[in-house]
């Protein structure tokens, strides 16, 4: 816990990004409600979808801090789907599971967001690097693109399984809708763990020393692998509810396992050798994401 002054300006950041989040949300919403349709349910989701980035992005660069867009990853499926609900009219129990499994996955990851971030005057070191030594126009378009539309289009590939499955009366809820659930609140049992140990960890380290213990002694990333099971928990909620869209409804969360392993995990351990060279030991006993047994040291 920090001082009563850091406290205060916390909540104040905290309160910028909430207004932004208003701001983004109620202009989606706004376009929903009056603006034009296209035609297609998923499509007007993905209109709304990108004029709240939009809005986010603008908070965003009016602060110079990136950071505004963190919590989008966690707040936006929970409303998408909400709102694919509302309009439709899908077998009322899947679409329960699939909102309660959403909801445990969001609360938890925008917590932990709200939980870690400092304030206004720290932003991901991740988008710093991004931007680095390019000009001002290109910096520009990788802030857009790069940090806030790339990873919106992401989040809503990973969630058209769940237009599937809260647009469509689809089969009876059954056995996969069941692993579907536990696959999902297992996923954000293990984020929750994985984070959990990471903050004990932080708050007691030496100089030097690297996390490799707990779920982190059986995967480099656990809180990844998390996330990466959480997105295969939806598309198999839309391969419940319409079996004979197998072929495609898994593309989201096969684009996020993409996502990880080539862009996330290689800044991560790259910046970790750079930190904390005893960081290769790890690398040489403890699994990259899935989770197994390390090698002996």
């Amino acid at each position: 816990m920090g001082t009563g002054q850091e406290q205060a300006g916390r909540g104040v950041s905290l309160a910028h990004v909430l207004l932004a989040y208003v701001v983004a949300f109620g202009l989606g919403l706004a376009w929903l409600t009056w603006g034009p349709s296209t035609g297609a349910l998923w499509a007007d989701g993905l209109v709304a979808d990108v004029i709240a980035t939009v809005v986010v992005f603008a908070f965003s660069r009016f602060h110079h801090n990136s950071s505004f867009y963190d919590p989008y990853w966690s707040v936006l499926p929970p409303a998408l789907a909400l709102y694919w609900w509302a309009v439709s009219d899908p077998d009322p129990v899947r679409a329960w599971l699939v909102m309660g499994v959403i909801l445990v996955w969001s609360v938890r990851l925008t917590g932990n967001w709200i939980y870690t971030w400092p304030g206004l005057h720290h932003e991901d070191w991740r988008y710093g690097m991004l931007r680095e030594g390019r000009s001002p126009a290109m910096a520009f378009l990788v802030d857009f693109f790069g940090i806030h539309l790339v990873p919106t289009l992401q989040v809503f590939l990973g969630m058209v399984p769940i237009y599937v499955a809260v647009t469509r009366p689809g089969r009876p809820v059954g056995w996969l809708d069941a692993l579907a659930v536990v696959v999902g609140l297992g996923a954000a049992a293990i984020e929750l763990v994985a984070d959990t140990q990471l903050h004990r960890f932080a708050r007691t380290r030496t100089p030097g020393h690297v996390m490799d213990s707990g779920l982190w002694g059986w995967s480099r990333h656990p809180n990844y692998f998390g996330e990466v099971t959480f997105w295969f928990a939806l598309a198999i909620f839309g391969l419940a509810t319409s079996p004979s869209d197998w072929w495609w409804v898994f593309v989201g969360a096969v684009a996020m396992v993409g996502l990880f392993e080539g862009i996330s995990i290689p800044m991560m351990e790259k910046r970790s050798l750079e930190r904390r060279p005893t960081y290769q030991d790890v690398i040489d006993r403890v699994p990259r994401l899935v989770p197994r047994p390390p090698r002996r040291g």
